[in-house]
Order: C-alpha cells, then sequence, then structure tokens
C-alpha cells in the first residue's frame, strides 16, 4: 500500500514539474498568415533576388486578444537566421498571453547596411496598417530581437520615427554596440564591411542614440556568454537609465549564447516567468 502511495504522489508531482516547466505549450496557435513583406519589391535591394523578406503572423484568438503585437527578428549575425527557437516557436507563448506575433523574415545585408533596417521598419508599419483586421492596438507594437536580430531590434527602437517606432522592446543577449573589442565581429562585419567609416560605425552603436523617444525595454542574457559580451547589453542598459526609459534587465548565472526559447536553457521558466510579468506591468 505504501509503494502505491509513493507511486501515485511521484507520478502527480512528476506531472506538475512538466506543467510548470512548459508553459508557453500549453496553447496551441493558429495557423500563421504569411505575407510578403515587399510585394512591390523592396525600397533598397541588397543584390540578391533570392533573398526576400517575408511575414509569418500568428494572431490569439479574438476573444483572448489584447490588442497588443509584437515584432520578432530571429539572430543570426546578419549572414542567416536561427528562425524556429528565434522566431516560430514562440508563438504560443504569446498567442497564450491574447498577444499576436509577427515573425520576420528580414533580408541579409551583403554589403548594403540600410536593408535589414528597412525590412524591419516596414514590418512594423505592417502591423499598423492592418491592425484593424488583425484586433491590433497602433500604440501597443513593440519590436523583439535576438543577438544580431536583437541589434536590429534596437537599432528600430532608437533610429525609427513615425508609424515605424515600435512601442517597446525585448531585447535576448543583443549585440548592441559595433565598437571593435565590445561588438560581435561577425555581425559588424556582415552588416557594415570590414573597413567601415568612424561615422557609419557611430551611426550603429546603438547606446548612443538612446533619447527620451525610445521605448521601454526588457534585456535578458547569460552571464558567461562569449559570444556576445554582456557589456553590450549593460551600456544599453545605462543608457536607457540615464535617459529616464523605463527598463528591465535580467542576468543568469549561466546559459552562454543563443538559448531562445529552449527549455534546456537553465533558466527557461524563471526568464517566461519575469518576461510575462513585464508585459502585465503596461
Amino acid at each position: 500500500m505504501k509503494k502505491l502511495l509513493f507511486a501515485v504522489m511521484l507520478f502527480v508531482t512528476m506531472t506538475a514539474s512538466a506543467q510548470i516547466a512548459t508553459p508557453h505549450f500549453d496553447q496551441g496557435s493558429k495557423k500563421p498568415i504569411e505575407m510578403n513583406l515587399w510585394p512591390n519589391g523592396p525600397k533598397t535591394s541588397n543584390n540578391d533576388p533570392k533573398d526576400m523578406a517575408k511575414v509569418w503572423v500568428y494572431l490569439p484568438d479574438e476573444k483572448q486578444a489584447t490588442g497588443r503585437a509584437v515584432v520578432c527578428c530571429p539572430g543570426g549575425g546578419y549572414s542567416h537566421l536561427a528562425m524556429d527557437h528565434e522566431g516560430h516557436e514562440w508563438a504560443p507563448f504569446f498567442n497564450g498571453q491574447g498577444i499576436a506575433l509577427i515573425v520576420l523574415k528580414y533580408r541579409m545585408p551583403h554589403g548594403v547596411w540600410q536593408v535589414p533596417a528597412e525590412d524591419a521598419e516596414e514590418a512594423v508599419r505592417l502591423v499598423r496598417r492592418n491592425a484593424k483586421q488583425w484586433h491590433i492596438n497602433t500604440k501597443d507594437v513593440g519590436i523583439m530581437g535576438f543577438s544580431a536580430g536583437g541589434h536590429l531590434a534596437s537599432t528600430v527602437a532608437t533610429h525609427a520615427t513615425g508609424d515605424a517606432l515600435p512601442d517597446f522592446q525585448i531585447l535576448f543577449y543583443p549585440v548592441i554596440s559595433m565598437e571593435q573589442g565590445v561588438t560581435h565581429q561577425g555581425s559588424r562585419e556582415n552588416l557594415l564591411g570590414k573597413k567601415p567609416k568612424r561615422k557609419l560605425v557611430n551611426e550603429y552603436c546603438n547606446e548612443q542614440h538612446i533619447g527620451h523617444h525610445t521605448p521601454r525595454a526588457f534585456i535578458a542574457l547569460a552571464h558567461d556568454d562569449r559570444v556576445v559580451l554582456p557589456i553590450n547589453s549593460l551600456n544599453y542598459y545605462e543608457e536607457l537609465y540615464a535617459n529616464k526609459v523605463p527598463a528591465s534587465m535580467h542576468i543568469y548565472p549561466t546559459g552562454g549564447h543563443g538559448f531562445g526559447i529552449r527549455q534546456s536553457f537553465a533558466y527557461h521558466l524563471e526568464m517566461m516567468l519575469e518576461l510575462k510579468a513585464w508585459l502585465r506591468s503596461f
């Protein structure tokens, strides 16, 4: 009898633990709306006709929709994109909270540095243009990015104006600076070239462009990240604080770089709960 009771208790405990460990898979997402970002051709060409910008729009159930939306920019050093664990796999988490997720496949620069930012800004505009039919509040559209996608998201958050300026930003282990010794070298070279002019480097050191117009931020990274140094996030947070921009930064003891939404990340649960709490704070 004691063995049976122990077995039942163990099963209940394991089941509860599994439910807690996977909060973002509790609710599924609808099939996304897939769209070309530039149906009539992009504003600026990257000279690669096969590299087309696209978005996948994951909408929550209409009855649950809060009107909030997030444009997601996966990372990949401005050479490729981690579309799954830094993109599509986030849809259940956001949709479960009534938030629309728009996953962006932005074009690689191929030496034309304007291209990624033009794509990301157009994705934000696209969401606002379709706000009525997608049940989105035009004043509650954020941008999220990972690694080099975090550089792209922070570029839009610090440089965009008008309908392209997001209302909040979510950055995971972001590249922020283009300064030698601080930046991720591959991202810098792929975006700006091997010998960029000083003015161009300064333009994409995003910590230098924070002002009162910059939207509130959530930043998450690991202390032991050796790919994109934590100083990127620390400098960004310092400037946000100096400019009185609301910000929340979470530095986890371990995890390295590129964990995204993977449950193998030791602090996955804490990260998800902290992001969820931050999203509820405004």
